[in-house]
């Protein structure tokens, strides 16, 4: 609630506000309730440019984002569920807040200060986004707020020491921010009262054309190496050159242009499903990737604090799930970026660390900015 104090938190019932200089405005409405019958909100960030990000305080998901393509056509981006049953029901973390942990860690075991902790190895053999019910199927307490950079969320959520089998209790508070140079900013912070392992991240999937495949897209990653994995998608704890191989994205390249070639790494994760270890200073805000759409003319840059960056590209899209306005989406209609810490990190002496001790602070700066090119 730091942030929420030191910028004057506006609580609204169904009502808009302005925020500052007329930067824009936020509101919310009810988005239903969990099984439980908690009741969860809608709510809609827009700045004074037209873009409009949709988020839920249940998971902290991103709903919808929308933003203008190359004729000033605005259009979602996005993919997702029109109610928020469909998100309860079924989601392969469509515009999830991931954690405690993003990714996967192997066998869902870890030893911390001489203790082996043992998770749900929801992803066999391995634990997965933070487990049966992580972060993004849990209700976080929001306040909505009026900054001078546009209008922002701030979610809340204090997971238990021992919830989903890690370690000590952990607050958590994530700010989503729509700026007005079309940008979706997420801040992540959280604090520990006992040694534990915190990766947290953002997973929505995203079209920029908001139809067909994503195999036209054009990806900069600027990174010299990745980390290669075994065929459960556990990284082998190599850091290998991308120079010569398909995973070379130093220059603008198509998703397609080489995601079918016979690779075994590319057959590991049935296309792109790979961390790349950026080319930045650890702890340093930076270009991860940049993508374009030669069809929209819209373009997306991320940029983040974290030191990798997961490439997904749909490839567990099969045509069993039918999404918002009736689009059934199939193999490869979306693609993830998601910055984060290396996967299986607490296995991994090797990896930057993920632990987070008491008096330590947790931070994770991600930006979605989007803009248009020719």
């Amino acid at each position: 609630m730091m942030l929420a104090a030191a910028l004057a938190a506006v609580i609204l019932s169904g009502c808009t506000a302005p925020t500052p200089a007329s930067q824009g405005q936020i509101s919310q409405q009810p988005f239903g309730t969990t099984k439980e019958g908690t009741p969860v909100n809608l709510y809609t960030l827009r700045n004074s440019k037209g873009a409009e990000a949709r988020i839920s305080n249940y998971g902290g998901l991103v709903i919808s984002l929308k933003v203008p393509d190359r004729n000033g056509q605005v259009g979602d981006v996005v993919l997702g569920y029109d109610d928020l049953a469909s998100y309860i029901k079924d989601s392969p973390f469509f515009g999830a807040l991931v954690g405690r942990y993003g990714n996967r860690i192997a066998k869902g075991k870890f030893t911390l200060d001489g203790k082996e902790y043992t998770l749900a190895t929801n992803n066999p053999p391995n634990a997965l986004h933070g487990g049966i019910k992580g972060f993004d199927k849990v209700v976080w307490e929001a306040y909505t707020i009026a900054t001078p950079e546009g209008p922002a969320l701030e979610l809340h959520y204090v997971s238990k020491d021992g919830e989903e089998g890690y370690p000590g209790t952990l607050t958590v508070t994530a700010v989503y921010r729509l700026t007005q140079d079309n940008a979706l900013q997420l801040e992540y912070t959280a604090t520990t009262v006992k040694d534990t392992v915190v990766n947290l991240t953002h997973h929505s999937y995203f079209n920029l054309a908001g139809k067909g495949d994503i195999l036209s897209h054009q990806v900069m990653i600027p990174a010299d190496k990745f980390t290669p994995v075994d065929s459960t998608l556990i990284p082998t704890g190599e850091l290998r050159p991308v120079a010569g191989a398909p995973f070379d994205f130093r220059q603008p390249t198509a998703i397609g242009a080489r995601i079918n070639q016979d690779d075994e790494q590319l057959k590991f994760g049935n296309g792109y499903d790979h961390n790349w270890v950026i080319n930045k200073a650890p702890g340093k805000l930076g270009l991860m990737a940049r993508v374009y759409d030669p069809q929209s003319g819209r373009v997306l840059e991320v940029l983040s604090t974290e030191p990798g960056l997961q490439f997904y590209t749909g490839n567990f899209l099969n045509g069993t799930i039918t999404g918002k306005g009736g689009w059934v989406y199939q193999f490869r209609n979306a693609f993830c970026m998601e910055p984060q810490h290396f996967p299986d990190s607490p296995n991994q002496p090797n990896f930057p660390t993920v632990v987070l001790k008491p008096g330590q602070v947790y931070k994770n700066t991600i930006i979605y900015r989007f803009s248009v090119g020719s």
